[in-house]
């Protein structure tokens, strides 16, 4: 939410302050130091990924545009050609390389061929796709994918995720996500705290549209949308965390201790089992794949109730089965697989009604996060949480600047920080149940906990460089009477 409030420009101290009583004693001092510089440290982390995220929010509307050869069917038909012969016309344009994997669209949807190329190396995680229209079975196009991507949608996701800069580009992004929940709800926090005494819907809702050009004026739009992103920031923060590099290992790692991952369907099958004539006999490698096996594992997807969108894998070796799974992302999802092997017959299924629900949650969030959970929709709200995100930032500077001393013997580029040591405010229970929850935080988080720690060190050096500079007051006796 908001990022960086008004302050107040601290009065000359020439004394130690003695500590409030610990009835007066309240968080209100440090949350203000710490949303104040964290504001000011992060805010541009935070920037670039609401910058970068807007790009990215528009790439299922792009992807129509840019590809619509590839992706979209100008005319579909009422029926289909067998899916058996969409592969042939894509082997016919991609003769080189494996055949991986097929999805089955619907409506204007083409159906995507991947296939291996001698020119990608399995570590990039990029195939071939040939795109193919599944009324009349001739190609549309062909693409360089990565997780079915296309490469503009491969190139503004790690833009937004690392800026194209790799390993250590992605830490700007989790720096991002790990502070903006705590600057939202900071924000929310001190925006509540100001308006004790008239607290209302409006104060806390609306900006003060009477108020004069000024500080005034910025705090009050800069605090009123972010109250109104808050529940959205949120959303994106956790979001982003469960797929970054070091907080989303520790969230992977809770899943697995809570049994919250996502499913999926065995494909062992009996040493036994036949194999249907297309695997190498008994080797563990596996022949090319006929064409006609996709229609028959199609086949039995659909009887056993995998409509919609669908993705076909082959098995990995001739003691496997082939894997059909749900890809429809849009509410209400379709996530349901079953393992299918090459008699036609269903070995396992997984629907994802039987998901356990962090595993549901995560799915969604990500989903959301990608704007792809509520269509067109989704992507509008996206791209206003990003836009007020911007607005929020740039009004949090601009108070700064604001607040900047004017006067000749005081003059200043920004703002002055709140006054030091506002961790002496604390109650003491405060400190007691705080301190072992910050660490717990900072430990999930560490792109939260080191820079909490590296801001405490330097504020400490700070201070104690600044109190030894500062001469003792000298008390001035009075002159004597009648000299």
């Amino acid at each position: 939410m908001a990022i960086i409030p008004e302050v107040t420009d601290p009065a000359p101290v020439t004394a130690p302050a003695l500590r409030r009583p610990a009835s007066t004693r309240s968080f209100g001092p440090l949350l203000l130091r710490l949303h104040f510089f964290a504001g000011i440290l992060v805010a541009p982390f935070i920037l670039i990924a609401a910058s970068t995220g807007f790009l990215f929010t528009l790439v299922p509307t792009l992807d129509k545009i840019v590809y619509s050869a590839e992706l979209v069917v100008a005319d579909p038909g009422d029926t289909t050609v067998p899916v058996a012969r969409q592969i042939e016309a894509a082997r016919t344009a991609h003769p080189d390389g494996d055949l991986t994997g097929v999805r089955i669209g619907e409506g204007d949807v083409t159906t995507q061929v991947d296939f291996t190329s001698p020119d990608l190396t399995p570590e990039s995680e990029l195939v071939h796709t040939v795109y193919v229209n599944p009324y009349n079975g001739e190609v549309t196009g062909q693409l360089t994918t990565w997780w079915t991507a296309t490469p503009l949608n491969t190139w503004l996701d790690t833009f937004h995720r690392d800026l194209h800069l790799g390993p250590a580009g992605e830490l700007y992004s989790e720096l991002a996500a790990s502070w903006l929940w705590v600057l939202a709800l900071g924000g929310v926090v001190l925006w509540w705290r100001r308006q004790s005494g008239n607290r209302t819907a409006r104060r806390l809702l609306a900006p003060e549209l009477a108020a004069k050009k000024g500080v005034r004026r910025s705090r009050s739009w800069h605090a009123a949308t972010g109250i109104w992103l808050t529940t959205g920031l949120l959303i994106l923060s956790a979001t982003g965390l469960t797929w970054s590099g070091y907080a989303g290992a520790n969230f992977g790692a809770a899943l697995d201790a809570m049994r919250g991952n996502r499913p999926y369907v065995a494909t062992e099958l009996d040493a036994a089992a036949p194999t249907g004539g297309h695997h190498s006999g008994g080797s563990g490698t596996v022949a090319p794949v006929d064409p006609a096996a996709y229609e028959t594992t199609l086949t039995s997807a659909r009887q056993a109730g995998l409509d919609g969108p669908v993705q076909i894998t082959p098995p990995a070796d001739a003691t496997s089965a082939w894997t059909v799974s749900q890809t429809d992302n849009l509410w209400p999802v379709r996530f349901d697989s079953v393992a299918v092997d090459t008699t036609g017959a269903v070995t396992d299924r997984v629907d994802f009604a039987d998901w356990p629900l962090l595993a549901k949650l995560t799915s969604w969030g990500v989903q959301a996060h990608m704007g792809l959970l509520f269509g067109l929709a989704n992507q509008i709200v996206l791209a206003l949480l990003a836009i007020g995100l911007i607005s929020v930032i740039v009004w949090g500077y601009r108070m700064w600047w604001q607040r900047r001393p004017t006067r000749v013997d005081r003059r200043a580029l920004a703002g002055a920080p709140p006054a030091r040591g506002a961790w002496q405010q604390l109650p003491t229970w405060g400190i007691v149940a705080g301190v072992p929850i910050v660490f717990a935080v900072a430990w999930a988080l560490p792109l939260f906990g080191i820079p909490l720690l590296a801001f405490l060190a330097a504020d400490l050096l700070i201070g104690a460089v600044r109190s030894r500079r500062t001469p003792p007051e000298v008390p001035v006796s009075p002159a004597p009477a009648g000299s």
